[in-house]
């Protein structure tokens, strides 16, 4: 790729800055990229320059999450001193994971999974919102903000819910969420309907997740509004994984997954560890890649879509086209014709031609697709698409569980279903890490109809079908769960598109 690599041996990065995918930023600390989130030109903040990890991986394997995640972090946020980031990170994973390891491995099929759903929201999104309001609140002191930080997101499910537990009465900051209306899962909805917090807001939208994220971004780049929220005494950021404060976390699990195979003697070395990611708006399969070019030796990176499998059809023929059907399915954070972040990788193919990538973004916009070079296709090759449909995720469901007795989600289901066509298409059976971003829990209706093959009966609640996938998996009900049966519904604002900006206007009182 076109990033240019520090000289081994240099540990750490001196002032690491960040620059606008479009060009029209430049020369901003990691502090300023967070608090930003989005550049004023539309386009997406990357560093200059990528970190090398040059720590023998011995060392990581003995190394706890929050050692792990130091050690990536302060070599992208290089403004942060070292009790400000460590004080961020103990903050974001301790008690609020069911686990002390914070990120779990377990073996199935072969197959290592990463479970990255351990947190207070049971969603992988838990592993980056956890820190993102602490790296948020030393970021606005760095830079002398005394404006409210008003957080705005667009979720497909878990973002929302996880930003909003992060954020929930953090001084300085508000939080209001755009969610689509039917777009979700019930206990996705729940979660966030019933957040506590007197700086949160949710609002329902009459539409898809895209139609969310677009309004999202078009309230950003409104610099009348902008200024009238100045007036007020707020300024917007994101907590989307557009946020580089989002987007490095991540990369923290992968470097401390390979690390933890290696010391326990299940991988060697040097070994090549091919990963599959139920991928969205592409941000978590970002983070494998950002591994792996820090030094981790990550093979192919296999990038798992649902039937919305826009990305499938991008790395298969090199066109990105939004001009389809949306279509609701069982993995509903999945159901994305709009992938974000897929604009850092684009950037990048180009060999960071900001000027190149605000024209295919442009198309996008205007048309609604573009179409990469072969120059810029052999860039990407690291990356392999795939995509199963709701028969073949039911079925790859049914079968873990009946036939090895791990239980996994919908957005796992089509991840494990895409590694085995994979194998079979590619030749490739090289050891295969699965990332697991949700609690079965959280599709309670669709995990239990993949693995007893009946779905539930109309007027039959929720929880009654949580108590049985409880009753037929012998796997615990989260606490997550069991907290929001009885909780208040505290959010019923619903929009049409048209309107969020209004709805935000109202909700800050401009």
């Amino acid at each position: 790729m076109a990033w240019n690599k520090h000289e081994e041996g240099r540990e750490k990065i001196m002032n690491l800055l960040y620059q606008s995918t479009r060009g029209g930023e430049k020369g901003l600390t990691a502090s300023q990229a967070i608090l930003k989130g989005l550049s004023d030109d539309g386009g997406l903040f990357m560093p200059v320059e990528i970190p090398v990890l040059d720590i023998p991986v011995e060392k990581l394997a003995a190394m706890t999450y929050q050692e792990t995640a130091y050690e990536v972090m302060k070599r992208y946020f290089t403004d942060f001193t070292e009790e400000e980031l460590k004080g961020c990170i103990s903050r974001a994973y301790d008690e609020k994971f069911d686990t002390e390891e914070i990120a779990v491995l377990s073996k199935a099929g072969g197959d290592y999974f990463l479970e990255l759903y351990h947190g207070s929201t049971i969603a992988f999104k838990d592993m980056a919102l956890s820190i993102l309001p602490h790296l948020m609140t030393i970021s606005a002191r760095k830079n002398g903000v005394e404006n409210e930080i008003v957080i705005l997101a667009a979720t497909s499910g878990d973002t929302g819910k996880a930003a909003m537990a992060g954020f929930a009465d953090v001084p300085g900051t508000r939080i209001i969420v755009f969610y689509p209306k039917g777009g979700v899962s019930r206990i996705q909805e729940l979660q966030m309907v019933t957040q506590k917090g007197e700086n949160t807001a949710v609002v329902a939208i009459h539409g898809n997740f895209d139609d969310a994220q677009t309004g999202v971004k078009k309230i950003f780049g409104d610099q009348e509004f902008g200024k009238r929220l100045a007036e007020k005494g707020y300024q917007l950021s994101s907590a989307n994984s557009i946020n580089i404060g989002r987007l490095i976390p991540q990369v923290a699990y992968y470097v401390y997954a390979y690390a933890k195979l290696v010391g326990n003697g299940e991988l060697q070395q040097g070994e090549p560890l091919n990963v599959t990611v139920p991928t969205g708006n592409f941000g978590n399969i970002l983070a494998a890649y950002f591994a792996r070019e820090m030094g981790i030796p990550i093979g192919r990176l296999i990038c798992a879509s649902n039937d919305n499998k826009v990305l499938y059809d991008f790395f298969t023929t090199g066109t990105y086209d939004r001009n389809r059907p949306f279509i609701l399915t069982s993995s509903p954070s999945m159901d994305i014709l709009v992938s974000s972040n897929l604009e850092r990788l684009i950037y990048l193919s180009t060999g960071c031609d900001g000027e190149k990538t605000a024209g295919l973004m442009k198309e996008l916009a205007d048309t609604g697709k573009y179409t990469v070079t072969d120059a810029m296709r052999q860039r990407m090759k690291e990356f392999w698409g795939g995509y199963a449909d709701e028969t073949e995720n039911e079925e790859t469901i049914r079968d873990l569980f009946v036939k090895h007795g791990y239980l996994i989600d919908t957005h796992t289901g089509v991840a494990a279903a895409v590694s085995g066509k994979y194998r079979k298409e590619s030749g490739d059976h090289g050891k295969m890490l699965i990332v697991s971003t949700a609690s079965p829990y959280k599709f309670s209706g669709s995990v239990l109809k993949a693995i007893t093959g009946k779905a539930p009966e109309n007027g039959e609640s929720e929880f009654d079908v949580v108590d049985e996938l409880a009753r037929v998996s012998g796997m615990a009900v989260p606490k997550a769960v069991e907290e929001i049966r009885t909780a208040p519904i505290r959010h019923t604002a619903e929009c049409d598109v048209a309107d969020m900006e209004k709805q935000v206007a109202g909700i800050l009182g401009c």
